[in-house]
């Protein structure tokens, strides 16, 4: 069994395919760091991340599909699901031993499989997008938290550094324990260690809430109470919309996190 290890990044996965070809291996596993469980009876190789190859790669497959067709690769690559690499791989080698565009050949089993789950990648970037809620601190930050399925928190700095240019901002993936702030010029990757902020929940401590804010979530929760009528709940169309995950980090939610509860 041959074994590809790599360093967890996107990066790092497109070295090691590309390595496979360079070596004319066909890997049975592609592994990241984190998920790799030694196995004496496998020929393991460790990849070290070579961004010429990367590009390389990534440049082949734009000339072969389309800037789309990327996206759509690096979007199944968030999904961080079990063998994603395996299936990334076996379409990026389709991709380029197909002498026409397999993007838009449907009838395809790898291409159907890889194009179903960045599909899901893409709705739940679209709901954090959505659904957010920041809380603004004494320091004149916004913060908000969220807890994706997949990790999508990449696909959203674009949307936030747009809508929110003027306001210092930090968004945070507590399932995954890192998010990003932008300082009013730059957006910089970062963990939180403060513990005046609940990676649970995502709460802010009331202490550093800044005043306007602590009004605003009085408010928010009023009116949620207000319209938030008992005989029209439909509790099974409300999670379609917003799944139960998202309602730890809604202000509305605070004091009734369980529709069933009210």
């Amino acid at each position: 069994m041959d074994l590809f290890i790599y360093d967890q990044t996107f990066e790092g996965l497109l070295t090691a395919i590309q390595d496979a070809f360079d070596l004319n291996i066909e890997p049975d596993k592609i592994l990241s760091t984190k998920a790799f469980q030694d196995d004496l009876f496998a020929i393991k190789y460790y990849i070290t991340t070579d961004p010429d190859k990367f590009e390389k790669l990534w440049e082949q497959i734009k000339d072969k599909s389309s800037e789309q067709n990327c996206q759509r690769i690096f979007k199944a690559f968030l999904s961080e699901l079990p063998d994603i690499e395996i299936i990334i791989y076996n379409y990026i080698k389709l991709i380029l031993e197909t002498p026409y565009n397999v993007e838009v050949d449907f009838s395809n089993e790898n291409l159907v499989k890889l194009n179903n789950i960045q599909k899901k990648v893409g709705r739940e970037a679209q709901r954090v997008m959505m659904f957010v809620r920041f809380q603004k601190t004494i320091d004149e930050i916004f913060y908000a938290s969220f807890d994706a399925k997949y990790n999508v928190i990449p696909l959203t700095v674009a949307h936030f550094r747009s809508r929110f240019a003027d306001q210092k901002w930090v968004i945070f993936d507590t399932r995954r324990k890192f998010g990003y702030y932008y300082d009013l010029e730059n957006v910089r990757e970062i963990t939180i260690g403060n513990q005046k902020v609940s990676l649970d929940s995502g709460k802010v401590d009331k202490d550093i809430l800044h005043i306007s804010e602590k009004l605003f979530q009085k408010l928010w929760k009023s009116y949620y109470d207000t319209i938030n009528i008992k005989e029209r709940k439909n509790l099974k169309v409300h999670m379609q919309f917003l799944p139960k995950r998202f309602w730890k980090f809604l202000p509305e939610k605070d004091f009734k996190n369980n529709l069933v509860m009210n």
